[in-house]
């Protein structure tokens, strides 16, 4: 147990204080003992109410309170303790605070339940209460538009149905379990023609063409032309099924997709062209270089890793923090190029022939590389040469932590996201499975209801009608027979 202390101040609101007992309440288990003077500093609180509920009737106390012990004169909620240490303080100082680790949307739901305005929270704890319901709102929004996805819309037409199957099917793996293995079955495609392109290269692998020259494997070339299969097929599909082909067609990961896929079409163009325009040396370069650019397929595995997209994102959010690195070393190169290159000139045998040249040296410097092609030979140099590496580690350093920060955040983001959605699902899903359940029931029931009704009706009024009918049925035919012997 523990006791709220007396107030050091005998007004608060304008109110004049009177000599009011105190009152014993226990919430969640901690017991504690309120001053009234103190609590009748804000009479509309529900503790204020306490104060005068000894000469009211017992309804009116069990509705300010879960329970009340008239031998003891103690209030009992169950409620949360942590948090009520922080609203009581607006009886003491007229704010409160947030504690770090009280859910924000929680402490709110006990501050109306205490009966105290938000207006009391200090301006530190409104903002943290905002940042937190703008997250709350996003990722609610967010949850919602996965559902959407989801969710078909019966009222559309037929081919606006499958289309959105579609694309649920190619852009959704966790739609549906066919999205999930189309989705394993792209990532799997990806590494298999990216390491198809890694031991292309490889000399020992290679066969000579017809000139004498090494060219890829055959078998190599037929798994790189199923993959490019796969990969456009993919595309179009995708495409096809896309609600906002602008929107398609600038998306990055789009972009990187046709990046992939292009190089091979075009080689394949320039291949059956004819092998006068093939002897050409600029159309080889071409075609060099498209194949270079086969290296950007390895980023549509971005499309199958929240990390590496969160990632991404992070570091477009923190485009401030790497302009200020981009800046910072900007300076430092020119700064130190200059010097070194000023410095070493009188050196008869400096590698520093012009400050551009100095450039490349000030980089791999202060990036903490150090090639050693180009060094200083002159003390002074050397001098120059480590401060410039000391200014380098600290500017690269600096951004380090709110770039970090940036990715925990939207990391911690997109996994409380996921899980939401989850959730979601799972409870919907358990939803729809009670209510089949209870349809079922209900049905049963109904069926039940209906066999008792009519084998109730069969046995006080149907039976011996139908016995009644049937001995007519027989005499009947039993006179017939006896006329025509």
């Amino acid at each position: 147990m523990w006791t709220i202390p007396k107030p050091r101040y005998k007004n608060c609101n304008s109110l004049d204080t009177r000599d009011e007992a105190e009152i014993a309440v226990n919430i969640g288990g901690v017991r504690l003992v309120l001053d009234g003077d103190v609590l009748n500093r804000y009479p509309e609180s529900r503790l204020a109410e306490l104060i005068n509920c000894s000469t009211l009737n017992y309804d009116v106390i069990y509705s300010l309170c879960d329970d009340y012990d008239p031998g003891k004169k103690e209030f009992y909620f169950d409620r949360d303790p942590d948090a009520f240490r922080c609203i009581i303080d607006v009886y003491y100082f007229g704010e409160i605070h947030i504690k770090r680790g009280i859910c924000p949307i929680c402490f709110i739901k006990e501050m109306e339940f205490w009966k105290i305005h938000q207006s009391y929270l200090d301006e530190c704890c409104k903002s943290y209460l905002t940042e937190k319901e703008e997250e709350l709102a996003e990722i609610a929004n967010k949850v919602k538009l996965i559902l959407d996805d989801l969710d078909g819309d019966p009222s559309v037409y037929r081919s606006a149905r499958c289309l959105k199957f579609l694309w649920k099917l190619m852009e959704k793996p966790e739609s549906s379990l066919p999205a999930r293995v189309i989705a394993i079955a792209s990532f799997l495609f990806v590494l298999v023609s990216s390491v198809v392109m890694c031991v292309g290269t490889i000399p020992e692998v290679q066969v000579e063409d017809e000139e004498g020259d090494l060219v890829e494997h055959p078998m190599l070339e037929a798994i790189e032309t199923v993959c490019i299969g796969w990969f456009t097929v993919e595309y179009l599909l995708r495409f096809m099924s896309c609600p906002n082909k602008l929107h398609f067609f600038l998306s990055f990961m789009n972009i990187i997709d046709f990046m992939a896929i292009m190089p091979f079409y075009v080689v394949l163009t320039l291949t059956y062209l004819g092998t006068a325009m093939m002897d050409l040396a600029k159309v080889q370069q071409a075609v060099q270089a498209l194949r270079i650019m086969r290296v950007a397929r390895i980023f549509k595995l971005a499309r199958h890793s929240s990390g590496l997209q969160t990632l991404t994102y992070a570091l477009k959010r923190s485009f401030k923090e790497l302009g200020l690195l981009l800046m910072y070393m900007g300076i430092g190169i020119f700064v130190f190029s200059a010097l070194g290159y000023t410095i070493e000139q009188s050196h008869p045998e400096t590698l520093f022939s012009s400050i551009p040249q100095s450039f490349w040296w000030a980089i791999i410097t202060m990036t903490t590389v150090g090639y050693g092609d180009i060094y200083p030979k002159t003390t002074l140099g050397k001098c120059n040469a480590a401060i410039s590496f000391l200014c380098g580690v600290i500017a690269i350093a600096l951004p380090i932590h709110p770039i970090i920060n940036n990715f925990v955040i939207f990391y911690n983001k997109q996994t409380v996201l996921e899980t939401a959605a989850k959730h979601k699902l799972e409870l919907m899903e358990l939803q729809s499975s009670e209510d089949s359940l209870m349809k079922a029931k209900r049905k049963c029931g109904a069926a039940g209801a209906l066999e008792s009704s009519m084998r109730t009706s069969r046995s006080d009024n149907c039976i011996p009608l139908l016995e009644e009918s049937t001995r007519t049925l027989k005499s009947k035919n039993y006179c017939s027979e006896t006329e025509s012997f």
